[in-house]
């Protein structure tokens, strides 16, 4: 039968390695970005006995349904998983958390698996599935001595968040829910009974502007990420409107809640987006360049106008203009890659235009910092030090494809078929994160080589 092992030494007590495999959001931080993978259902708790979790993968067009059952738990030193029913005959991995000294241990994984079909499986698909799993596991421990090392010596926070089902707001619940924070997430439906959520209903009209402040009084942190998507959907006026109003009035009434709290959190973030600058070409803009012009712009300057009340009460504020973000899953980059997979990457209009975009999980690793650094306040570009031109990010998105471009769309063709939702591909928006540098934030992957491989898994 295969076998397959890893270890890697991990700058935290075997206590503290543990403690991250046991916190929820542990199996969804494994996940690799390559993997399109859906959570079904879990029973039990935690990485305890009897605990089973049931998901599928997508392999082609096929989701192949997966179970898997702990069993070997041995508290604070490791415990271990196996297949029920999925694609493999057998598969069982052992974790173990090995001391090594006071803060530094030895994190190992065995599997011992077999594939199906029997010697015939072994010949048609052995020498793949080990080169999968090698990199399965060389991803899995990179990604947790990364968020064990961003969340070290950070005091355990309570956090209430908005967006926190989108595609940024997931991620970000399941890294700050495994770096030992509590998340409780804002709700338009019936809040669950455990206190994981809170209701709040945002907008105009008569069962608009609500919100249990009750609920949020005494938190530490709040983290405002919801908002209309930009890119769903032509831009109608419904739509224009939808998008102003589901960012300012969302942001307006947790300014207002936060500043009537008679214990305040700390610290409110807020997203933004680097289109608060518009279309200004060669420049280089940080946060300090002000406003440009156009609808995002100007919804932009509404937006972050909108958490003036909680600046008024003291409250750290910060404004993450974020920039395009590189995702396998989700955003403008989850959108372009089944194109560039196909060979059908297109350059949108002159292709000279800058885009400044940050990877998802240097994304994550700028929040935290927001949350933890006194020094931050304000507009922060949320963006790496290394913007790339059009043309050149997607000339290096197809080959990480092993894809050659398509071809070149003009600007009047794409706003023919997009309308005014063109501006996003074809505005020039060179932001640097003079703020972040200022501060002392670290990037994981500043270069777009390295968050395409890391990020988005290609």
């Amino acid at each position: 039968m295969p076998e397959f092992s890893a270890q890697s030494a991990i700058p935290v007590s075997a206590a503290d390695l543990y403690a991250w495999h046991a916190r929820p959001g542990a199996f969804e931080r494994l996940a690799p970005p390559w993997e399109r993978m859906r959570f079904v259902s879990r029973r039990g708790e935690g990485i305890h006995d009897g605990t089973r979790l049931r998901f599928a993968v997508k392999k082609g067009p096929l989701w192949l349904p997966w179970e898997a059952l702990h069993t070997g738990h041995a508290p604070g030193e490791g415990f271990t998983d196996e297949q029920v029913r999925g694609p493999f005959a057998h598969w069982r991995h052992t974790h173990r958390f090995i001391p090594i000294d006071a803060s530094t241990s030895t994190l190992s994984d065995r599997v011992e698996y077999r594939l199906p079909m029997g010697s015939l499986g072994l010949a048609l698909g052995g020498a793949f599935a080990a080169k999968e799993i090698s990199r399965l596991f060389e991803f899995r421990h990179a990604r947790t001595r990364h968020d064990l090392a961003r969340h070290a010596g950070i005091a355990p926070m309570r956090i209430v968040m908005t967006g926190a089902s989108g595609a940024i707001g997931r991620d970000l619940r399941h890294f700050l829910t495994t770096g030992g924070h509590t998340v409780q997430r804002l709700v338009r439906r019936k809040p669950a009974e455990d206190g994981s959520e809170i209701f709040w209903q945002p907008g105009p009209g008569p069962r608009g502007g609500q919100i249990d402040d009750a609920a949020i009084e005494g938190c530490d942190a709040v983290i405002h990420l919801a908002g209309e998507p930009v890119a769903r959907g032509r831009w109608s006026a419904a739509k224009k409107e939808a998008i102003r109003a589901s960012r300012v009035d969302g942001t307006r009434l947790i300014a207002r809640t936060l500043a009537n709290l008679k214990r305040r959190p700390r610290v409110l973030i807020v997203a933004s987006g680097i289109h608060y600058y518009g279309d200004r070409g060669e420049q280089e803009l940080a946060e300090d360049a002000g406003i440009g012009s156009g609808f995002l712009a100007e919804v932009s300057r509404e937006w972050e106008a909108a958490d003036e009340p909680a600046r008024a009460a003291s409250i750290r504020t910060v404004n993450l203009r974020i920039g395009l973000v590189v995702c396998a899953r989700a955003g403008a980059v989850g959108a372009m890659l089944p194109a560039a997979r196909l060979g059908l990457a297109c350059i949108p209009g002159r292709g000279t235009q800058w885009w400044s975009w940050i990877g998802q999980d240097d994304l994550l690793g700028i929040i935290l910092h927001a949350l933890t650094n006194e020094r931050l306040h304000g507009a922060v570009n949320a963006v790496t030090p290394r913007p790339e031109r059009a043309n050149d990010f997607l000339a290096l998105l197809a080959a990480h494809a092993r894809r050659p471009l398509f071809a070149r769309v003009p600007a009047p063709l794409l706003r023919a078929a997009l309308g005014e939702k063109a501006d996003l591909l074809t505005t020039s928006t060179r932001a640097v994160p003079e703020a972040l540098r200022r501060s002392g934030f670290r990037f994981l992957h500043p270069t777009l080589a390295e968050s395409l491989a890391w990020d988005a898994g290609v």
